[in-house]
């Protein structure tokens, strides 16, 4: 299965433990990297989340952004210690005989003072199973965001194969005509230069230079390349690093066609190649 490894989910949820935001983003990356923003509320969760999130996927850069509301600061009425509130005034007037210059109490200052706001007391086992939901929904989401995108990659990839096979196609059926068409250029130029060699003399260098310049085992392992480009493109499992290497294969064969090419045609086709793969590699730098 193929899967880019750029993608986008949010997910929300809401219930008696408060309100949670998760949104998770992915972009291409070698290995497996995760950060994340996560409240004060829920940071002992990190390893739990890594460990989810590495269970299920296997590279790119992954940015984990969870928000938490409370069930006061998603609209509860707010419920305040007025006995400790009455403590904070008396304790601040006498304070205020003390000092030569006082500055009056500002109710703001008081109600952030702790124990002040009565919070509801939140399950918090039932918060964190929350949280653990969220991420799995999440990440389901965002792994299918991957897989749709990395259809799209696949059918790119399986384009620019069809086109090279049609190059190593169209040169098997041009080479016969190219190695004559040199061999006939190499006698024009021997004669041009007044050196004469008896025929059997002759065609033994041009048997030795023919063979320099075959391009057969490259349009072999050229095909047999695309071939496996096609099967790890079916593969279940991830196939980012695997597509890399065959990338690298097919180019350094498109390289030994272009240095071995005595006629335009196999020049041309070494260059349109190297195109086509180099257009599949900037696809696969985006495959999980």
């Amino acid at each position: 299965m193929v899967r880019s490894m750029t993608a986008f989910s949010r997910q929300e949820s809401a219930g008696d433990f408060g309100n949670l935001v998760l949104e998770l983003r992915s972009v291409n990356q070698r290995f497996l990297d995760m950060s994340f923003r996560l409240p004060e509320e829920l940071r002992a969760l990190e390893p739990q989340l890594r460990a989810a999130i590495s269970g299920r996927l296997s590279r790119g850069k992954l940015e984990c952004n969870l928000r938490y509301q409370s069930p006061e600061a998603a609209g509860d009425e707010l419920q305040l210690d007025l006995a400790m509130v009455k403590r904070i005034s008396d304790a601040s007037r006498e304070i205020d005989h003390i000092l030569y210059d006082s500055a009056p109490v500002n109710s703001l200052e008081i109600l952030r003072w702790p124990g002040v706001l009565q919070t509801r007391s939140v399950d918090q086992e039932h918060l964190f199973a929350a949280v653990t939901e969220l991420l799995d929904t999440g990440l389901s989401d965002l792994i299918a965001a991957r897989e749709r995108e990395g259809e799209k990659l696949a059918a790119v990839i399986e384009q620019r194969c069809t086109a090279m096979r049609e190059i190593v196609a169209q040169m098997r059926a041009k080479m016969p005509e190219i190695m004559q068409a040199w061999r006939e250029k190499l006698q024009a130029r021997l004669q041009q230069a007044g050196l004469e060699l008896d025929a059997e003399r002759l065609e033994q260098e041009i048997v030795l230079l023919a063979n320099k310049t075959d391009v057969d085992e490259e349009l072999d392992r050229l095909s047999l390349h695309l071939d496996e480009v096609r099967r790890v493109l079916t593969d279940k499992q991830p196939v980012g690093r695997r597509l890399d290497f065959l990338m690298q294969e097919l180019n350094r064969e498109a390289n030994t066609l272009g240095s071995k090419s005595v006629h335009i045609d196999s020049t041309r086709a070494s260059v349109d190649m190297k195109v086509l793969i180099e257009q599949m590699r900037e696809q696969v730098q985006n495959i999980e």
